[in-house]
């Protein structure tokens, strides 16, 4: 009785597969699938929103004004920004409700000359069980990086803790110190740096100048860098003041150039982006065209930030906003220049939310021509 039964239901699932062979192989009711027709449709790929040709630009307010050489800018995911003093080293809370300052304290150790001072700040990607504040800075031997403990509940003035050097070494000058530094989406903290008018440091791998380094929060390389023991991530660069990821978490970096061309590059690790050998789109095998190029006199991009589908550059020299829509990795249209000459020189740009941008002037660092009221940090909105 057992065995008759085991033959039968043996005999039902044969009728049932050779069924279902007669008519092809079943079609999945689903994304993808044609219904009824016994054909599959490739699933469409997903729908890019690109950003238009031409954006736009209001000055919404001020947030804060008469801040004095102000460089870093950081904003607090408890509300309120970070702002650094380049030229004396001095850390302030900006209230971006009411524009109240605060004073944090002062990274110490910090040597103004030139260029060099205290320049890129950066929040530890776990800042908020750790509360850790990340400052690159010259001192009277090198560039550096250091991180601090920022506690907000200490009196005004003493709110930053003793600094922990994680990087010394990178090469200083009275020019082109470089110092962006910016936490990744792989949580990893990348810095720019400046060759210092050494030219010759930017092609050599040994030298931390003239390049955009990659590190783990305790500065050592971070792993899927080029060299396994390096933290130059790309080299072949002048001088570079802006980093910034893409909706697809692609780096780009804002390069000064010499006397022609200055740059927006598209940053891939280990590859070579010219400095000396090419400055511009120059076509030269082994080395990275810009993705968006200026003249000298209408740039000198400082900080960048990614907003709605375009890079947004603040100009020194330039004394305005370059904007520049992207299609992927491309430029989707021209660079649109906004409120030139209208602010001055302008140092670092900062996405504060959907369509909207802080942006920081930068006209009391000996080069600009201050008005009252400078240096501010603008809310703008963008399209």
């Amino acid at each position: 009785m057992r065995r008759t039964t085991v033959a039968t239901a043996l005999a039902a699932a044969a009728l049932v597969l050779a069924a279902g062979c007669s008519s092809g192989s079943p079609q999945p009711q689903g994304r993808g699938a044609a219904s009824g027709t016994g054909a599959s449709t490739p699933a469409a790929p997903p729908t890019v929103q690109l950003p238009p040709a031409k954006g736009s630009v209001k000055v919404v307010r001020t947030v804060a004004q008469d801040l004095k050489s102000p460089w870093g800018i950081a904003a607090l995911p408890e509300g309120g920004l970070l702002v650094g003093s380049r030229d004396d080293g001095s850390v302030l809370h900006v209230d971006t409700t009411t524009g109240k300052k605060t004073a944090v304290g002062s990274v110490p150790g910090v040597d103004h000359q030139g260029e060099g001072g205290l320049l890129g700040l950066a929040l530890s990607p776990t800042y908020g069980a750790d509360h850790l504040v990340y400052a690159y800075f010259t001192t009277e031997s090198d560039n550096r990086i250091a991180r601090m403990i920022y506690d907000p509940k200490r009196p005004a003035g003493g709110q930053l803790g003793a600094p922990d050097t994680i990087l010394r070494a990178i090469p200083k000058g009275a020019v082109h110190n470089g110092g962006q530094i910016a936490f990744g989406p792989d949580r990893m903290l990348y810095a720019g740096t400046g060759e210092t008018g050494d030219r010759g440091l930017a092609q050599d791998n040994k030298s931390l100048g003239g390049k955009i380094l990659r590190m783990t929060p305790d500065g050592q390389p971070a792993y899927g860098n080029p060299d396994a023991d390096s933290v130059v991530y790309s080299p072949g660069h002048r001088n570079v003041q802006g980093l910034a990821w893409d909706g697809a978490n692609r780096l780009w970096a804002s390069e000064f150039g010499q006397d022609t061309w200055d740059e927006l590059n598209f940053i891939e690790p280990g590859k070579n982006y010219g400095w000396p050998v090419v400055e511009g789109q120059g076509g030269k095998p082994g080395y990275v065209d810009p993705v968006a190029q200026w003249k000298t006199s209408e740039a000198s991009p400082s900080g960048i930030a990614f907003s709605d589908g375009s890079v947004w550059l603040a100009a020194l020299k330039g004394e305005r906003l370059w904007r520049v829509p992207l299609n992927g990795t491309k430029a989707l249209a021209a660079p649109e220049a906004f409120l030139t000459g209208q602010y001055g020189r302008l140092r670092t740009v900062l996405a504060a939310g959907a369509g909207k941008l802080w942006v920081l002037t930068n006209n009391t660092d000996s080069r600009g021509t201050p008005k009252p009221g400078d240096d501010r940090i603008l809310e703008l909105d963008v399209t």
